[in-house]
Order: C-alpha cells, then sequence, then structure tokens
C-alpha cells in the first residue's frame, strides 16, 4: 500500500511546486536576477522572499517592555477614573461600584443578584434590542458580576471603538430604566437560577458557608432566596440603586487607554452623577457553625472552614493565605495523573494520591475586605466520607505544626504563586477588574511588585502562624448529599481543640 502511494505523493508534490512557483530551476533563474522583486511581483504576484512594496512597518516593541503607570484621577463629585496604558489593539474599561449583598435590608434582599441579570436593558437613550446591535457591530463584549461588597460592569472592544464603549457603558450605568416587564422576565430566569442551586452542590456549598459562617452583613445571601424573588420589583430595585450606586462610591477603570482621552469624556458625562452621604459599611461577625443538606446522589459534598482575620486589608496574612492555597491545592482525582496538574500541592501527595475513593479534595478561599474564610472541600462516597473529613482535619492540623512544611514545598508553591499572578496580568480584563477592586478596597492601586515582593519574604514560621491564627476560630462546615454519614460538628470541634 505504501509503495502505490509513493508516485501519486511525487506527482502531487510537482503540482504544488508549479502552483506557488517554487519549481527548483525556476526559483533560482528568479533569485539570480537582478531585477527579482520588481519582474516576480509583476509577473506571478508578491513574494513572501521580498518585502511588501510600498508597506511601512511599524517599529517593533521593544524585547524589554516594562509596565506602565496606574493614574489616577478623582473627579469634583467624588468618581474616580483609573486607567493604565498598555499596547495592543483591544482595551477594556468597566465600572466598579462599592454595593453588593452587605448593603441589602430585610425589604432590598436579593435585589444585588437581580441588578446583576438587569445590566444593559433598556435606558432612557436606547432600546436593549438597539444595544445589542449596537454592540455586535462593534465587537464589543460586556459583563456584569455581583458580589458580597462589589458590582462590576465591564466592556471588552477593540481600541478604535472605545468612544463609543465609554458612551454606552455610562449609558447602561447612569440611565437604566428597570421596566417591570423586564423585571419580571429576569425574575423568572432567578427563580430557575435557584432551584438550580440546589442541583449544584458546589455552588451551593460556598453560598452556605457564608449564611452558616457570618451573622451581619456577609451573611446576607448573594443568590436571593424564593421569599425575596416574591416581593422584588422595579420599584424596590430602582430605590436601591439610587440609594447605593452614588458618584462617591463609583470607580472607572481602564485598561489599555489612555488617561487623558477617557478623562475627557468622564469629566463630561460623569460630572453632574449625583454624590451620597457617606456610608459605613454594615458590620459582620463571624460565628463558624454547621448545616446540612440532605440529597439524593451518589456523593457526598463537604466544605470544612475557618476564618481568615482582616480579610484583604490585612495585606501581608492575605498573601500568605494565597501562597497557602496554592501550597495545599489539590483538585480532582480524574487529573492526577496529567502533568501540570498541580501534583506537587500537598492535597494530591497525601490524598489524593493515596485515596482512590476521594473524588475531589482541594483548598479553597472566599475573600472578602475585612474578613475571609478558609478551608478544604471534598468530595467522596458517602462511605467514605467520615474517613475524608478526618483527613481534612489532619491536613490543616499538619500545616499549624512547626517542621511539617518544607522549605522546597513553600519555594514551589511561592513560584507556582507567583507565576500565575503575573499570567493572569496579562489579560486587559483581568488588568482592569485589578485597578477597579483595588481602589474600592485600599484607595488606591499598589503595584504589582510590592505583592510579589510580599511573596518572595514568606517564610515557613509564617504560614504555621498563620494558619494556627485561622485553626483558633470556631470551624463552619456545611455538606450536602447522605449527610447522616458525615461527621458531627463536635467531634470536629474537638478534634481542632
Amino acid at each position: 500500500m505504501l509503495s502505490g502511494m509513493l508516485p501519486r505523493l511525487r506527482s502531487s508534490t510537482r503540482v504544488l511546486r508549479k502552483l506557488c512557483g517554487l519549481e527548483p530551476a525556476a526559483a533560482a533563474r528568479r533569485l539570480s536576477a537582478a531585477d527579482a522583486p520588481a519582474s516576480f511581483s509583476s509577473a506571478r504576484g508578491n513574494s513572501l522572499l521580498y518585502p511588501l512594496p510600498g508597506l511601512d512597518l511599524p517599529p517593533p516593541l521593544p524585547d524589554n517592555l516594562g509596565r506602565g503607570p496606574t493614574r489616577v484621577t478623582t473627579l469634583p463629585n467624588g468618581i474616580r477614573v483609573a486607567t493604565e496604558d498598555v499596547p495592543g489593539p483591544s482595551a477594556c474599561i468597566g465600572f466598579f461600584v462599592n454595593s453588593g449583598s452587605v448593603y441589602e435590608s430585610a425589604e432590598t434582599t436579593g435585589v444585588s443578584y437581580l441588578l446583576e441579570k438587569m445590566a444593559f436593558k433598556d435606558t432612557k437613550h436606547r432600546r436593549h434590542r438597539n444595544l445589542v446591535h449596537e454592540l455586535e457591530l462593534a465587537g464589543g463584549n460586556v459583563g456584569a458580576s455581583c458580589s458580597r461588597e462589589q458590582m462590576v460592569y465591564s466592556y471588552d472592544t477593540l481600541k478604535g471603538y472605545m468612544p463609543e464603549a465609554i458612551e454606552i457603558l455610562i449609558d447602561c450605568m447612569r440611565n437604566p430604566l428597570f421596566l417591570q416587564e423586564e423585571v419580571e422576565r429576569q425574575l423568572v430566569l432567578a427563580r430557575e437560577e435557584v432551584q438550580d442551586l440546589l442541583k449544584n452542590p458546589e455552588r451551593f456549598l460556598h453560598e452556605q458557608l457564608n449564611l452558616v459562617g457570618y451573622s451581619g452583613a456577609l451573611a446576607n445571601p448573594l443568590i436571593a432566596p424564593e421569599d425575596a424573588l416574591a416581593r422584588i420589583n422595579d420599584k424596590i430595585i430602582q430605590k436601591f440603586y439610587h440609594e447605593n450606586y452614588t458618584a462617591d462610591r463609583v470607580v472607572l477603570a481602564a485598561s489599555g487607554v489612555d488617561h487623558e482621552s477617557l478623562l475627557n469624556y468622564a469629566e463630561f458625562l460623569l460630572n453632574d452623577w449625583h454624590k451620597g452621604s457617606p456610608v459605613e459599611k454594615p458590620k459582620s461577625t463571624y460565628v463558624g457553625g454547621d448545616s446540612r443538606h440532605r440529597a439524593d446522589s451518589d456523593m457526598t459534598h463537604v466544605a470544612l472552614a475557618f476564618e481568615v482575620p482582616g480579610g484583604w486589608l490585612q495585606e501581608r496574612d492575605a498573601t500568605i493565605m494565597t501562597v497557602l492555597q496554592t501550597l495545599m491545592g489539590g483538585g480532582g482525582s480524574f487529573s492526577s495523573g496529567g502533568p501540570g496538574k498541580g501534583m506537587h500541592s500537598r492535597l494530591y501527595l497525601r490524598v489524593l494520591n493515596k485515596y482512590h475513593s476521594v473524588q475531589s479534595f482541594s483548598a479553597f478561599s472566599n475573600v472578602y475586605d475585612n474578613t475571609g474564610l478558609f478551608g478544604i472541600s471534598l468530595t467522596t462516597p458517602p462511605d467514605f466520607v467520615a474517613k475524608a473529613v478526618d483527613v481534612a482535619i489532619s491536613e490543616l492540623i499538619a500545616i499549624a505544626t512547626p517542621g511539617e512544611v518544607t522549605e522546597v514545598e513553600l519555594q514551589r508553591a511561592k513560584n507556582s504563586t507567583i507565576s500565575s499572578v503575573l499570567m493572569n496580568l496579562e489579560s486587559r480584563v483581568i488588568v482592569a477588574e485589578d485597578i477597579g477592586r483595588q481602589l474600592l478596597t485600599y484607595g488606591c492601586r499598589k503595584p504589582i511588585d510590592y505583592f510579589l515582593q510580599c511573596m518572595e519574604e514568606i517564610t515557613v514560621d509564617d504560614i504555621t502562624t498563620l494558619v494556627r491564627k485561622m485553626l483558633s476560630s470556631q470551624p463552619t462546615m456545611v455538606s450536602w448529599g447522605d449527610v447522616d454519614k458525615v461527621p458531627p460538628y463536635e467531634f470536629v470541634c474537638k478534634r481542632f481543640r
């Protein structure tokens, strides 16, 4: 069979050479002629062997291109405009609002969740259909997300469309109509998502961790419960919007945009945005606790967490916690044999490679401005869940024990974390988000070198000290599935004492 294919392959090769003008003899003749570029261009088309005539190439970028500074300007009404100009054809711009479920009351529970869904709908100046058409023409990508402490609205597009992007984004932020008919459509979708939440154990457990682990504002549900959806209407949404979306609580951040250009638009379009009264962030207290949701499933899911005191505002502890999460690592058992899957993390080496009944086993964190949660989530068959919880307890205690973590493990975790941070900051979307969120949290954008230096200075003793501090708080444990076989909460508390 192979011998029969060879003549056909040789024939095909000769045909391709002729079609491409690459017969050896002809190519040699062309290359030896003094007027090769001109004659070849006129007779056969443009050759890739020579620069195209009349084409001026831009100068190449330098091999080592430094990151530009983050420029911040505060408008008279309190809006902060922040940019970092980066090379490339595209840019990202976003509004970051100091608002979220922590600011909700009993009357407005679930409104932040609905505001995310009502983003980029009808405004005073354009219908939703027209907005979608404009986005399609520009090839723009818009998105909105809500969290417990911040709301984000972003627009990602080519730099040539940035003037239109700024106008559209500002229109959607400043002039939403919140039509009742649209609110009702989104409420129908929200009810479906609430039902789906009960079938999604990972998402369900992370929501329950806050509801159980905190009292106060952080215990407000992020995903609106069904009783809240029953009373939300356009008037409640508008009231919450006007009370919380005030100029002094808004950051306009952009990546890949010239600062002066954005500032000119912002001063013209945002200078009359009303400034609200000073608002103190509602208080929250970590309390810990236990919650179990019985479900018909072949697997039982458990999340065990402790408080990270200080949250993001304790920058050094937050940085140590980030490295700690990489150090512990973990993941799903299906990828335990693949390259680059975190195989050197402690939870892979000490748990997933040892206990084959474990489907997933990984460290996680949920961090806020003044507090946070750190722990281990796991998925196992019901018959193994008691053992898996005991292993999770042992792993957390081991990290808190002096001498258990080696310098090699720590250095590997630091290198991996630094690599991940730098790789993420190559994305213009993430850069814009980093600018906006840091301004809301810290009041400024700290340079990346500051955080990298913090990581480099972390020692094994720092890891041990932080974990011991976390484990001194009351545990929060939530579970989903066959919860009867999950160890009692009192047993877990005694292990950590």
